[in-house]
């Protein structure tokens, strides 16, 4: 493989990481702690979420390739390989399949004055949100260690 391609991953796994990590630990909290308005926070925070995760996308095929092209099917046996999947899978299922349930919810609560049991849904979901988030960040740290030992 070439220097670039090499860098090229480098970057994209810590563009990845460092999105992740400033977005859902520095960024989000500071917006939901100044914006003075919860719904105008949380609007925004999606956002940059949606941002992040197709970030992640791009930056996760980018890696998958690579290193298919630089190791064959033995990267396989690669640990660096399926924390790339298990962050793409993360990534897919929060952002196509939690984030829509949660952005219905968002504007239902927004509408209506209905808020019981979709409030409780909404917190539901925004926790499945976050776990998948902090899960993700967690593999997102693993492989940045295995990066860098490489």
């Amino acid at each position: 493989m070439s220097r670039i391609a090499d860098a090229l991953f480098a970057l994209a796994i810590t563009l990845w990481v460092g999105a992740l990590w400033a977005i859902g630990y520095i960024s989000a909290p500071v917006l939901f702690e100044y914006a003075g308005n919860r719904l105008l926070a949380g609007q925004l925070a999606g956002h940059q979420f949606v941002v992040v995760a197709w970030l992640g996308l791009v930056c996760g095929v980018y890696a998958l390739v690579y290193l298919l092209l630089r190791e064959g099917l033995k990267v396989l046996h690669s640990a660096t390989f399926w924390l790339i999947v298990a962050m793409l899978v993360l990534a897919l299922v929060g952002h196509f399949g939690v984030t829509p349930i949660i952005e219905t919810l968002r504007v239902q609560l927004a509408r209506d004055m209905v808020e019981g049991l979709t409030r409780s849904r909404f917190a539901t979901w925004h926790g499945v949100a976050s776990v998948l988030w902090l899960v993700q960040s967690i593999l997102g740290a693993a492989l940045v260690m295995r990066v860098v030992r490489r």
